[in-house]
């Protein structure tokens, strides 16, 4: 299953039943899990782990250096989780400072030519369309969908079942569950009613959503006065976790459009 033109240092461990694919590189110091697929001209470089079942691309490369001028030529690591499909052209870089990792969670879907700076944390089941670029530290919640082209600001964290529209550029914080609008910048539209569904939230669950996001984008409040009130009238789960990801935003979060009309959060 591995065929004759690929290159494969002694010192990497392959799993069982790995396949490798002709010219593709794999460096040592490189774990690959079972049942992994290594496509063609597919380069994966020292200190990258792969989970089981994972599937990598033609001319992907995981685990290259940083993009970073402070970068010392340290060790530090790429971690990629099971069953993740990682297409053409992919970029995957190790993290910049002594012992830091990028991370990308299991079952994640990482489409052609997107990139992943150092020290990018993807949750679990994360989809980012193609051409893509993360910026170093950014982090993004569980099941979270990052549309073609959008570009992401350094340390931008990307809430859970959020849902980034088409060419946007985000340079604050995207709470979780809600959608920013396509070719905009820092721009909240409305919420993920649809990724929400497919998570499996009751309609009492999204309307517990949709009672946090009118509080923090339509009461007039400013925001430290919206998520105080959001504290002290909700208490569920979900409203505590839009607290909580709110309060802990060091760079604020995206603003709501003007004349954006309840459409997006209607049908619950």
């Amino acid at each position: 299953m591995i065929h004759k033109t690929a290159i494969i240092d002694v010192a990497a461990e392959l799993g069982k039943d790995v396949s490798v694919a002709p010219f593709a590189y794999i460096e040592g110091n490189v774990r690959i899990g079972d049942n992994c697929v290594i496509g063609p001209h597919a380069s994966v470089l020292r200190y990258t782990t792969l989970g089981e079942k994972c599937i990598v691309h033609a001319g992907a490369v995981l685990g290259d250096l940083p993009q970073d001028l402070a970068f010392s030529g340290c060790d530090s690591f790429v971690k990629i989780g099971a069953n993740c499909v990682i297409r053409e052209g992919v970029t995957v870089h190790r993290g910049t400072k002594p012992g830091t990792t990028t991370e990308i969670g299991d079952n994640c879907f990482l489409m052609g030519f997107s990139h992943f700076a150092h020290n990018v944390k993807l949750g679990k089941n994360v989809i980012v369309v193609n051409g893509a670029l993360l910026a170093g530290y950014v982090e993004v919640g569980d099941r979270a969908f990052i549309s073609g082209n959008v570009v992401v600001h350094q340390f931008v964290r990307i809430g859970r079942l959020a849902m980034l529209g088409g060419g946007c550029g985000v340079s604050k914080d995207v709470p979780p569950f809600c959608t920013v609008s396509p070719l905009a910048v820092n721009t909240v539209l409305g919420l993920n009613i649809v990724g929400m569904r497919r998570a499996g939230l009751t309609p009492e669950q999204r309307m517990e959503v949709k009672r946090a996001f009118k509080i923090l984008y339509g009461s007039g409040l400013n925001t430290r006065e919206a998520v105080q009130e959001i504290a002290d009238t909700m208490k569920s789960e979900l409203a505590r976790e839009f607290v909580s990801f709110v309060q802990s935003s060091k760079r604020g979060i995206c603003a709501r459009g003007g004349n954006v009309s309840d459409d997006e959060t209607e049908k619950l």
